[in-house]
């Protein structure tokens, strides 16, 4: 019931929020500028309005106060790893904020550099690890799914920030057409409250539950065709989100099945640049490789449903996986 509940909120408050963000986001005209290399037809897209991830943050953020509530009964170690994630999928919004203001203010598809973005990101990552550490939560022996465990040491460390910074630009990627970020990390969301339930931490559950009711709410706005954008504010806050959910199940490396797509999408896009840097010819039509199937005549809903199926399998072996440690 409880976890019904943070789900709902988030949910409603997101979906609701949409009504009068969306225009308040026209009238101070915080349209997307679309890349001059991506698809023809995406330029159909521009002028529509982005930042629209505040719209979620609100809501998940609503719900995980109602959910910290819950968690009055529980131990320290849990309230801790629960805080701990939000802080830090704050941290990364408000990067991804910072990245987007610059862009709009600019006129302009770019924002901060590429260095910029690097070391906040490797920053908030330590932050939160240290964070971990400091409270006695971490633990440097990563689960391995379906293998084992390994106890690797003061090298879990450079592990750790590597699947942080990582899976985060990773769900930013996939952020490239309606619908698909926010469709495909809510099923992410839903594997993660699966796995939270049956390692018995409630208060990544109801974390999930807020994630997954967010994504739900803010689909209704972004589905084909896209009402609003979520930007980088809301691309990045997700990634910090799934991220303090794998850490805070103690089991990041599950991040290789419950986020598949994010790890396609990412490879994708390597193996394009890596291809063309040592042959000087492209593997893929486009990448990341959603781009791929729209140059290939796929909708933008078929892409959709198709990535989020492919999602939902990665979830089940996750599970699986959880459920054979």
């Amino acid at each position: 019931m409880q976890t019904a509940i943070c789900a709902f909120i988030a949910f409603a408050v997101t979906a609701l929020s949409g009504f009068w963000f969306i225009p308040l986001l026209k009238k101070i005209k915080f349209g997307q500028t679309i890349l001059e290399i991506g698809p023809s037809w995406h330029k159909n897209k521009q002028g529509t309005p982005t930042m629209g991830g505040l719209m979620f943050i609100t809501g998940i953020l609503l719900a995980c106060c109602v959910g910290f509530f819950l968690l009055k009964d529980e131990s320290s170690p849990e309230k801790i790893r629960f805080a701990s994630g939000i802080v830090m999928a704050i941290g990364y919004g408000l990067l991804g904020f910072i990245d987007d203001y610059m862009k709009v203010v600019r006129h302009q598809n770019e924002g901060l550099t590429a260095k910029q973005k690097f070391l906040g990101q490797v920053l908030l990552a330590v932050v939160y690890l240290v964070g971990l550490y400091i409270s006695g939560t971490l633990s440097t022996v990563m689960l391995i799914p379906f293998v084992g465990q390994i106890d690797l040491g003061i090298f879990y460390y450079l592990v750790a920030v590597f699947i942080i910074v990582g899976a985060s630009n990773a769900v930013n990627l996939t952020d490239g057409i309606d619908g698909l970020c926010s469709g495909v990390t809510f099923v992410c969301a839903c594997g993660f409250m699966v796995m939270a339930t049956i390692l018995g931490h409630l208060g990544m559950t109801y974390l999930a539950a807020a994630l997954a009711g967010g994504c739900a709410g803010f689909f209704l706005w972004n589905c084909h065709p896209a009402k609003v954008f979520m930007g980088d504010t809301g691309s990045l806050f997700l990634g910090g989100m799934v991220c303090a959910l794998a850490f805070g199940i103690n089991y990041p490396v599950i991040l290789i099945f419950a986020g598949i797509i994010y790890v396609i999408e990412t490879l994708s896009d390597i193996i394009q640049i890596g291809s063309y840097k040592l042959t000087h010819k492209r593997v893929f039509k486009m990448a990341p490789i959603h781009h791929h199937f729209e140059m290939c005549g796929w909708s933008e809903w078929k892409i959709v449903i198709v990535f989020s199926l492919v999602m939902l399998l990665g979830a089940v072996i996750s599970v699986l996986a959880v459920k054979a440690i």
